[in-house]
């Protein structure tokens, strides 16, 4: 993984994810390179080609806030990417690595997973790997098993695609909370063996990884397909564990009076494990 010029590798993907046509400029298709040019993005960010330039290869890494304000705007980032981009603009100083313990949930949060016999629930690590879960959770879905990492499952089980039928839009939400949890710490000897591993093996999570999508996973709707109980729609509400700010616990839940709260009940009676899987 290249960590020598991040903030323009970012400006690079989303300048070639740019729609020509949401600025009123000439046919994608007369264009010899997809996206914008150099000199477009410069005139719109209202600065000159030169600098843009240099920023994207890396010779001016130092730029003002307004400089990333305006770049924010031409390429329309949300909140996430435009935190993420001042991140880039802002690195903190590199310290030498040593290695990092496993991580452990707390005796108390396993308590309230356990407690939870109607909610699937799991926390996650960093990197999304799954730290810990209850039965539900499990009986919903293997990927949501203690010691799978969820990345790695989607990108590289040929049957995440029957388990998740909107595959392709979780995958990319998938790299996108990827980006995000690990934010310009991108030389972190983990998270550089995981996009290493997963960059060689799956042409899919290469194309994503190299988008730069950034989106933190706080709440959503994901579907799955059970093989006993048929299609579950689900939504799921994110939260940061206090004490432990690198681990998320997910809480999913069904629209009262629905099939998918019928279906969860009836998975729920099917669990045979009372008890989560403990570290």
């Amino acid at each position: 993984m290249d960590t020598d010029n991040r903030l323009g590798e970012f400006l690079r993907a989303r300048r070639e994810l740019a729609r020509p046509e949401d600025f009123g400029l000439p046919d994608p298709g007369r264009r010899r390179v997809p996206g914008l040019r150099r000199e477009e993005v410069a005139l719109l960010a209202g600065v000159s080609a030169d600098y843009y330039v240099r920023l994207e290869q890396g010779r001016d890494k130092r730029p003002s806030d307004q400089v990333i304000d305006a770049l924010a705007r031409v390429f329309n980032l949300d909140d996430d990417a435009v935190g993420h981009l001042h991140e880039l603009a802002r690195p903190r100083p590199r310290r030498r690595r040593q290695a990092s313990p496993p991580e452990r949930v707390s005796p108390g949060l396993l308590r309230l997973l356990e407690s939870w016999s109607s909610t699937p629930a799991m926390v996650l690590s960093r990197y999304l790997d799954v730290l810990a879960h209850n039965r539900l959770a499990a009986a919903v879905n293997v990927y949501s098993v203690q010691g799978q990492n969820q990345v790695r499952a989607i990108f590289l089980d040929p049957a995440a695609r029957d388990i998740l039928p909107d595959w392709a839009a979780v995958a990319q939400e998938t790299v996108a909370s990827l980006r995000a949890t690990a934010g310009a710490d991108l030389d972190d000897p983990r998270l550089t063996e995981l996009v290493g591993e997963l960059s060689l093996k799956s042409e899919p999570f290469r194309r994503l990884w190299a988008r730069h999508d950034v989106r933190t996973k706080t709440a959503g709707t994901k579907r799955f397909r059970h093989p006993m109980v048929g299609d579950l729609t689900l939504a799921y509400e994110t939260f940061g564990v206090a004490g432990s700010p690198s681990q998320l616990l997910v809480v999913y839940h069904t629209e009262p009076g629905s099939p998918s709260e019928r279906a969860l009940a009836l998975l729920g009676t099917m669990a045979a494990d009372p008890a989560p899987v403990r570290d």
